[in-house]
């Protein structure tokens, strides 16, 4: 990247040098020449060269382009044309371009003393006012500047705004694990308290000849609560909201109560289920409802005149498919949240659940308009 960058800036250097000996040897663009040509030749040239190094030193390139045309206006007299225009156009820019305020603003006024020194020593400037009314031959330096002003600005924001939408996806994607980590808490501590009371229940039966057995099991016992003790104790600070203790974790079978939530709040939502419908695992019913849940609620949020939506629901053969379907204006507004910026980066933390189960999940704009989830979480992995 590095000798990219620097064989640009010498092939910008390398234009101007051309431009301005053509308007030194041959007249092209010249409109008064005053002083001997080897002397414009080698300022040009000068001036010309430095831009070479004007992305490193960008004021400093742009004084010594000034000195260099300055110290030749004073011995010869200033001449009129492309030559006197070009290196200091391109120096104004980059100083516009790559120096931050208010450095930049150096750019305008080193701009301002050539300008008013090639006007003083112009020798067809007689008089203060023929001097005054050359004031428009600095606009070409000023309209420079302000472009390399806008093109830093605009790239400023833009890299504000691609850092903005990365650290809101990294934040809802921690948060999207730390609500993984609590539910499955819930769900492996539940299975391990039903382990530890079945053994107990289990040794208490035993006789007091199977001593063996008593042992293993109370084995069993001990490992299990320090295990569930453990799981709590790390787990534990993750949660950060008391209902998170007192709520069951929800699954597809809460997706009519989903449905009329978001219904009362504007967005009629219908639900069809197709397929064999089977008990799932709690963890994998806890993901294809907080999907749907996140694109439900992105539709409600951000698709700006949706009427309603729509949750397919197929127990397929091989997979447990979900498709969510609004009837927005477009991917930008809708259940997608495809434009990270308009909030619907929750499904980027969705994708942590989805990745757990080997499966996949798609958001795009559907053909007849609206915004699409689908996703597909296979079996085997379950």
């Amino acid at each position: 990247m590095q000798a990219r960058i620097r064989a640009f800036d010498i092939a910008v250097a390398a234009a101007v040098f051309v431009l301005v000996q053509l308007d030194v040897w041959a007249g092209v663009g010249t409109t008064n020449a005053v002083g001997p040509e080897w002397a414009r030749s080698l300022a040009f040239g000068l001036a010309a060269g430095l831009l070479v190094f004007r992305r490193g030193h960008p004021l400093g390139v742009l004084a010594g382009v000034i000195v260099v045309s300055l110290v030749e206006f004073a011995i010869f007299g200033s001449p009129e044309g492309n030559a006197v225009l070009l290196a200091p156009l391109v120096g104004i820019y980059t100083v516009g371009r790559w120096e931050s305020m208010p450095r930049s603003l150096l750019g305008v006024v080193l701009g301002t003393v050539l300008w008013f020194g090639w006007s003083w020593f112009d020798p067809l400037n007689a008089t203060f006012a023929d001097r005054l009314d050359t004031i428009v031959w600095l606009a070409p330096w000023v309209i420079a500047w302000l472009v390399g002003a806008l093109v830093r600005a605009t790239v400023q924001a833009r890299e504000q705004r691609r850092v903005a939408i990365a650290q809101r996806e990294s934040r809802a994607i921690a948060e999207e694990r730390n609500r993984i980590a609590r539910e499955l808490h819930d769900v492996v501590g539940h299975g391990l308290s039903v382990m530890i009371v079945q053994a107990a229940a289990v040794r208490r039966r035993l006789t007091p000849e199977q001593e063996v057995e008593r042992t293993s099991l109370a084995s069993v016992e001990s490992v299990g609560r320090d295990a569930l003790a453990e799981m709590r104790r790390l787990v534990g600070v993750l949660r950060t909201d008391e209902a998170a203790e007192r709520e069951p974790a929800p699954g597809l079978g809460d997706l009519d109560r989903l449905a009329e939530r978001v219904t009362a709040a504007g967005l009629p939502v219908s639900v069809s289920v197709t397929g064999e419908a089977r008990d799932l695992p709690v963890a994998l019913d806890v993901t294809a409802y907080r999907l749907v849940q996140e694109a439900l609620t992105n539709a409600l949020r951000h698709a700006e005149g949706a009427t309603r939506a729509h949750v397919d629901v197929d127990f397929g053969e091989s997979a447990l498919r979900l498709r969510v379907r609004d009837d927005g204006p477009g991917p930008a507004a809708s259940s997608a949240g495809a434009d990270p910026d308009s909030g619907g980066s929750g499904l980027a933390g969705l994708r942590e659940r989805v990745a757990l189960y080997g499966g996949s999940l798609l958001v795009r704009p559907h053909d007849d308009g609206g915004c699409e989830l689908t996703a597909e979480l296979p079996w085997e992995a379950a």
